[in-house]
């Protein structure tokens, strides 16, 4: 009995470790990306702003789009946020207001 509750803990404890995303850090945060925002197609889409993501062993830019509005949430923009060593970066997501 002991065995299987030592394994469930081990399992659980697995998952939440690799539930968590990898924070990938830089010493040096990239520079600013300058683009020109194209119109919205209607007042009915919001600007995704562009995004920073990892891609082998550094961060590389995706550009920003229009996305449809979402009832009670609000677009919330990544960021920069400085991390132990250097820049991570947070990426933006929509959150309930």
């Amino acid at each position: 009995m002991k065995k299987y509750a030592y394994c469930s803990v081990l399992l659980i404890v697995v998952a939440a470790f690799a539930s968590c995303g990898p924070a990938y850090v830089v010493r040096e945060r990239p520079a600013d990306v300058m683009y020109l925002r194209p119109a919205p197609p209607s007042a009915e889409y919001v600007w995704i702003s562009g995004d920073w993501f990892w891609n082998g062993g550094r961060y590389a830019w995706r550009e920003g789009h229009y996305e449809r509005r979402r009832p009670g949430f609000r677009w919330e923009e990544g960021r920069w946020v400085t991390a132990h060593r250097g820049w991570r970066w947070a990426p933006g997501h929509w959150k309930r207001y």
